[in-house]
This record gives C-alpha cells, structure tokens and sequence, in this order.
C-alpha cells in the first residue's frame, strides 16, 4: 500500500500557474501597494466635522446605533461597521480612517472582478487601475465617512446587475439583491442609484431573449432588496420629514463641472476619458449585430444620467447635494470607461497612462488640515476645568469638539451647548427640526440660561467657525449659523459677569474644510 505522504500532492510552483493567472496576480498586488501608498499619506493628520459625527455615532453602543440615527438623517451599516472596528483598532484618527482605507483597497480587486467577468481580462485590469489611483477615491479612503464604501457597492452593484439583466446571468440574481441593499443602508443617495439601476432595465429588456421572465427577476432582484430595506422605512420616513439638509442650496447645472473636478481628477483626465474612452464606446453601440455587451454599455449609461437625474430633480424640491454625494455615480462610471478604454486599441492605452499618470499625483494638501480643531485642542485644554462650558456655534461641530477635548485632549468632563441649547448627549448632532429651532433661538432664551448655571470662576469655552467666505455660508442653515455666532459673540463680549482669558488657538491654521476659533470667558460676577 502506498504511503500518505506519496499519495499527497504538492502545491503547485509558481512557475506551473498558467501564464494567464499569474501576471494579473502580480499587476493586482502591485496596484493594491500603489493604492495603499496613495491612501495613507495623510492618513490620521486631520479630522473635520462630519468625521467628528461619524466616531461620535460609531461611539455609541452597537445596536443603539440605528435608534439614535433616527435623529441624524442616515442609514445605519457604515456607522455599525466603524462600531466594530473601533472595538478592535482604536478610535484614534488614524485607526478610525483605517477601516475607509481598507475598503478602498477592496475596491481594487472589486474592479478586477467586475470588468473582467462582464468584458474580458484587459476591461478587469484597466477597472482595477483605475480603482487603485482615483483621486475621488483617494481623498476619501483617508476621511472617516461611508463614501468609500458608497464607491465600492456601486461599483459592485452596478456589475451584477450588468451580469443579471444585460448578459441574463441569473445565478447573480441574490448577490445583486444583497450588494442594492447594502447600499441602500449605507446612504440615502443609494435609492437614487436603484432607481438608475431600474431605468436601465429598459434598454436589458429590449434585447432580453427571456422576456417572459425578464420582468419576474427584476421584481425578485429589486423586490428582495426592498424587502431587506423594509425594516428601516419607518426611520427614514421620520428623518425625511425631521431632519434633511437644510445646510445645502438647491443644484444649479454644474454637476458636469463638479464630476470632472472631484470624480474625476480634472480637465485632462476627463477629456482623454471622454476622447479615448467615448471613441472605444461608440464603436461598441455602432455594432449591427446586437450583443451583450453592447446592452452593458447602454444601461451602464442610463444608470449614471438617470441616477444623476432623480437626484437633481429631487434636491431641487429638499436639497441633497453635494459634490461628495456625486461617488455614488464613479462605480458604474468607471465600470463604462474601463470597458471603453479596453476597445479602443492604441489610444485607450495612451488615455490609460495619462490618466493614471495624473490620478497617481499625491494630492495631500487638501487632507492635511481638513479642520483645525486639533490646534484649539492643544490651546485650550489647559485652560478648562470639570465643569466648564463649551458652546459650539455650529451645533454639528459639537461631537468634534467632544472628541479632541475629551477623548484626544485628556480634557476633564465638560458640559457642551449650541444655540439648539444643552446638548443631551455630545457625541450626536440631533438634527430633529434643527432649522426652525436655530430660527427661532435668541440669547436671552437660549444663551444667558447657560451662563446663569454656571458658578463664579467657572468658564466658557465659545467656539464659532471660520466664516470669511459669506458666499460659502448662504445656504439657509449655514447662513443662520455665521449670524447667530455673530449675534452671540457679541452679547457675551459685553457681559460684565465675564472677562475675556484667551483667544484660541492664538494662531489660525487655515484649514480646507471648515476652521473654528475659540474665546475662552471667566465667570467673575454672580450673575
């Protein structure tokens, strides 16, 4: 009888791999170190204030998460996701933009996968760099926000359901259903992207060999992720009627504009996205013969116009967006300009190196010093007792301000306020009718409550933003913001019961985001 050991086979040498596998392996792992170092070189230097937000909301216990988003205006998985990786890394700014650098990567395996199984091997290599270098991408991978997650199933999504209703694959049928209601429980703008995905359902159907059916798996594939979604209707038929985004103006016509910035790196790279790749394109839909593939490319592109245009349709009644919304929409486009390259011979390749010669510039300025509040840490601190008082004039910057005095800055407890009043609790911004409660907010009702509970040589920390440019402080809520610090300032400037201590931080920073400054006040009267 044979031994064990002569019956057991070696593992195959790399030099017995096929070819074919073993250079997509080695280009995957040289994109995935090319990502990495792109998306950690300013990983932990700043945190701003909607990154405050998201530890604040990841900082309550796991299964409270969804409840007390009821009162902030998002979907839950991101924050439960930040939760658990915080339990296990840390809530330092590196370790909690850890987890939006670890997802980017997966974006770059995700890419492979997607435009390989739709379009061949070349379209899976040209997603895959593309992933690893966009700027877009890059930028968020270091900021503690769901957008890279946003990227990344889009992205997927969008592949499954090529693979399901362009290429009528349906054993993809439930991973499709899963990765829409991921999404959906990762944004809002996730039920824009799924009432993109069903507007391209149109041009599937129109080539579908099954129609009888064609229709039957959409209702499943769409259905089920509704069913999965069901759960969370009664919070977001709450949060739409309190809370929204009264921060943000209506769009005007610049998403085209706002799209070749910010999604995609800039004026060159999106004409030789729009040259090259629109030429590779074209000659797909130019075919006589109607393939799969040319089905792909149309409802790839219905989904991105139609998508982009519920959302703009529908901020211009509750206003929803911003340039950071507009990643929902890379997936799917990168997907299309993946394939497009691939089919455009000699000037896809040329387009490829240039744009990834561009995406690949380290754009670090913009990440550095996104807040400054780091700085009125280092001033302040050691100007605070247990006790004292910190009023955030832009109530949303309460959890930041909580988590670099207390949590960072080794601050004893202090008590936190806003205009909205005593904040309940100082890790969460309750955005609950927030808008008509600033409205109606003045000092006597509001401010000069506080300042009377507090004891003689207690002190007041007020904090105010950075508000120079009015133009970017004209939306309704930002506009009530800068005049209510005005407002206020100047009412606790002339109490006599207190004396100005500092001014904090004594040098500004100017930070790329939002910038706060600070006055620290000593109570002296009794009154």
């Amino acid at each position: 009888m044979a031994s064990v050991a002569s019956r057991i086979r070696p593992l195959p040498s790399v030099r017995s791999l096929p070819s074919s596998f073993v250079l997509p392996a080695l280009v995957l792992v040289g994109l995935l170190a090319v990502s990495f170092y792109l998306r950690t070189d300013s990983l932990g230097k700043s945190l701003w204030m909607d990154e405050g937000l998201s530890i604040g909301i990841a900082s309550q216990p796991l299964f409270d998460i969804p409840s007390v988003l009821r009162v902030d205006g998002s979907p839950p998985l991101y924050y439960m996701l930040l939760s658990a990786w915080m339990d296990v890394t840390g809530y330092g700014p590196a370790e909690t933009q850890g987890m939006s650098v670890a997802i980017a990567l997966l974006a770059v395996p995700g890419g492979l996968w997607a435009g390989w199984s739709l379009f061949g091997r070349r379209a899976g290599l040209i997603c895959a760099a593309l992933c690893a270098v966009n700027p877009f991408l890059t930028a968020y991978a270091q900021e503690t926000r769901m957008y890279a997650l946003m990227l990344v199933l889009s992205l997927l999504a969008t592949a499954a359901f090529l693979h399901v209703f362009a290429f009528g694959r349906r054993r993809y049928l439930p991973l499709f259903s899963v990765l829409l209601a991921l999404m959906l429980y990762t944004h809002n703008w996730g039920l824009f992207l799924a009432a993109g995905l069903a507007c391209a359902l149109v041009p599937c159907w129109y080539v579908s060999e099954v129609r009888s059916s064609f229709w039957k798996d959409a209702l499943i594939g769409f259905g089920f992720a509704g069913l999965l979604y069901v759960p969370w209707l009664p919070t977001l038929l709450h949060q739409v009627q309190h809370t929204g985004a009264p921060w943000l103006n209506p769009p005007n016509f610049g998403a085209p504009v706002q799209i070749s910035k910010s999604l995609l790196g800039g004026g060159t790279p999106t004409v030789a996205l729009l040259l090259a790749g629109g030429s590779g394109i074209a000659a797909v839909i130019a075919r006589r013969v109607e393939d799969r593939e040319r089905t792909a490319v149309l409802a790839g592109a219905v989904t991105v116009l139609a998508t982009l245009a519920v959302a703009w349709l529908v901020s211009q009644v509750s206003p929803a967006w911003t340039t950071r919304y507009l990643g929902v929409l890379l997936g799917p486009m990168l997907l299309v300009a993946a394939l497009g390259l691939a089919r455009a011979g000699a000037l896809g390749f040329v387009a490829l190196v240039i744009i990834l010669g561009i995406w690949a510039i380290p754009r670090s300025y913009g990440l550095d010093n996104k807040s400054n509040a780091s700085d009125l840490r280092k001033a302040v601190v050691p100007e605070l007792q247990e006790g004292d008082l910190v009023v955030s004039m832009q109530p949303e910057q309460a959890p930041l301000l909580a988590y670099h005095l207390e949590d960072l800055g080794g601050a004893p407890k202090l008590r936190f306020a806003s205009p909205l009043g005593q904040v309940e609790n100082d890790r969460v911004m309750d955005w609950t009718d927030a808008y008509d409660k600033l409205k109606d907010a003045t000092p006597a009702t509001n401010l000069q409550p506080l300042l009377a509970n507090l004891p003689p040589g207690g002190r007041v920390l007020f904090v105010y933003p950075v508000t120079a440019r009015a133009d970017d402080w004209d939306a309704p809520w930002t506009e009530f913001v800068r005049r209510r610090a005005a407002q206020w300032g100047a009412v606790l400037a002339a109490d006599r019961d207190f004396k100005m201590v500092a001014a904090v931080p004594p040098n500004y920073r100017r930070a790329t985001r939002i910038g706060v400054r600070g006055v620290v006040y000593e109570k002296t009267g009794t009154g």
